[in-house]
């Protein structure tokens, strides 16, 4: 009723409606089981995204673009790039490569061309007010591809079939989106205060809980706070049967128990792991107790150097999500994006942003910039990090825009803006296993491309002005997918 009452307030009552009935022709087609395909295919274009789309030539032509591939190399200035049927089929210094008769040329003199993000811990709901999710999707999908997301992982879901049906909407061209691995609700082993959340009854559960999700469309997995080691390690072993892998927000078992279960990635950098927490018990949550533990060690320290050795050495991806953690830090600035959220949800966000900007604790700005610092030396010592948002917590990390700011974070960790973009593009796809096809500009590989009119390589700020994003090489414009939501943000 909340939320029916602030449609009726915004006036969008008619948006809410098409986006249901959009909604519906996705669950109408759910019987499509689509396999995943090592090379996807240019969809076909459905009404429903035909406003969306500034382009979707067959063969077109960008011309005069500075290219930053991915791999963290320099730019390259003065190229072009022909896309075909949703690939790159050349790439070279304009004047260099045939621009092909009839092909629908953009110039793009002094604007960049990166790969599409590959961003690995996303979610399709939201905060709504204290303890509550609202489940969205159609809004949120609009604004992860609006803000350069071509690729995104759900990183655990509230809902169990949204996520999965909105994925096949998306692979047969009836929803606009990010291509999307569709995480299976969480699996986690003891009381938590979500009620959506389904408690595991042990190691068997877990098993038929993973091959029931698995069978029903799901292709990533992730653990919870409150799994215990038999309950994680029977989930790993029935996901990586299957081939799929499992992620994991961690506090019952730490990190190294996790990675020596073959846990394939651990969240949240290192600011949850329980680790460094002193006489920790086995399969038990210490909460509270891992922040302090946090704050009090020292990351230079052996206990810190061995955990990373480990992690290296096992081969576990750690996903870097610092948007999350600061918003909840004082005198950081107001997060992007807010403004297209739902009046309430935007007040309420900007309330208590303003609570704790008033607040001195420096505690939380500290553990800020050491998980920054654990995050580089990860990296440093040939860690794979990789990158996600979680528009959780008590708001404003707002998809796209919170992406965007995901990689400016990363550069104040410590990172060049070309490692930033490398570790937003292709450290995701190889976690995918998809870096043959995604993740870096190259010939042969999908045209999921993100025009820039800046050069992000010098100021990383840039990654905000985005301008045109190729999925399979159909052209989509920004600011259409972001006037379509805006406001609403929040109801669907």
């Amino acid at each position: 009723m909340r939320h029916r009452r602030w449609a009726l307030a915004a006036g969008r009552l008619g948006r809410v409606l098409d986006m249901r009935r959009g909604l519906l022709f996705v669950l109408a087609s759910s019987a499509l089981r689509l396999a995943p395909s090592a090379q996807a295919q240019r969809p076909a274009i459905g009404g429903a995204l035909r406003p969306f789309i500034r382009t979707d030539a067959a063969v077109i032509a960008l011309t005069n673009a500075r290219v930053i591939d991915g791999t963290a190399a320099a730019p390259r200035e003065q190229q072009t790039i022909i896309i075909r049927d949703g690939r790159i089929a050349a790439l070279g210094a304009t004047g260099s490569v045939a621009v092909p008769q009839g092909a629908e040329t953009i110039d793009l003199a002094g604007k960049s061309v990166i790969p599409g993000l590959v961003m690995l811990h996303e979610h399709l709901y939201y905060p709504t007010g204290p303890g509550m999710y609202g489940q969205l999707g159609l809004s949120f999908l609009r604004l992860y591809l609006a803000g350069g997301v071509t690729t995104m992982r759900t990183g655990g879901n509230l809902n169990g079939y949204i996520d999965i049906n909105l994925k096949r909407g998306i692979d047969s061209g009836v929803v606009a989106g990010p291509a999307m691995d569709a995480t299976a609700p969480y699996l986690n082993g003891g009381p938590f205060p979500l009620r959506q959340v389904r408690i595991l009854k042990g190691p068997d559960d877990a098993r038929k809980m993973v091959a029931y999700w698995a069978d029903e469309g799901a292709t990533s997995f992730k653990a919870y706070m409150q799994i215990t080691r038999a309950e994680l390690g029977a989930a790993i072993e029935e996901a990586h049967k299957r081939g799929l892998k499992v992620t994991g927000h961690l506090c019952s078992v730490t990190f190294a128990e996790a990675a020596r279960l073959g846990i394939d990635n651990l969240e949240h950098g290192f600011m949850v792991a329980t680790d460094f927490v002193p006489n920790k018990q086995p399969d038990v949550c210490p909460s509270g107790a891992a922040q302090q533990a946090f704050a009090a060690f020292d990351p230079n320290g052996p206990i810190v150097r061995e955990l990373i050795r480990e992690l290296v050495s096992r081969k576990v991806a750690i996903t870097s999500t610092l948007t999350v953690f600061e918003t909840s830090v004082p005198g950081r600035p107001v997060p992007p994006g807010i403004d297209v959220l739902v009046p309430q949800l935007r007040d309420q966000f900007l309330r208590q942003h303003t609570a704790i900007s008033q607040q001195t604790d420096t505690m939380r700005g500290a553990a800020l910039k050491k998980e920054m610092a654990m995050e580089l030396a990860f990296s440093r010592a040939g860690g794979l990090l990789v990158a996600g948002t979680d528009p959780t917590g008590y708001g404003g990390v707002v998809p796209g825009y919170s992406n965007q700011r995901q990689l400016e974070l990363l550069v104040e960790a410590g990172f060049t803006p070309l490692e930033a973009i490398s570790i937003g593009t292709l450290n995701g796809a190889k976690y995918l296993g998809r870096d043959s096809q995604i993740g870096t500009i190259a010939v042969g590989k999908q045209a999921d491309l993100v025009v820039i009119g800046g050069n992000p390589a010098e100021r990383i700020e840039d990654v905000r002005k985005v301008e045109i994003v190729f999925r399979l090489g159909i052209g989509f414009d920004p600011a259409k997918l972001i006037a379509s939501v805006k406001g609403s943000v929040g109801l669907y």
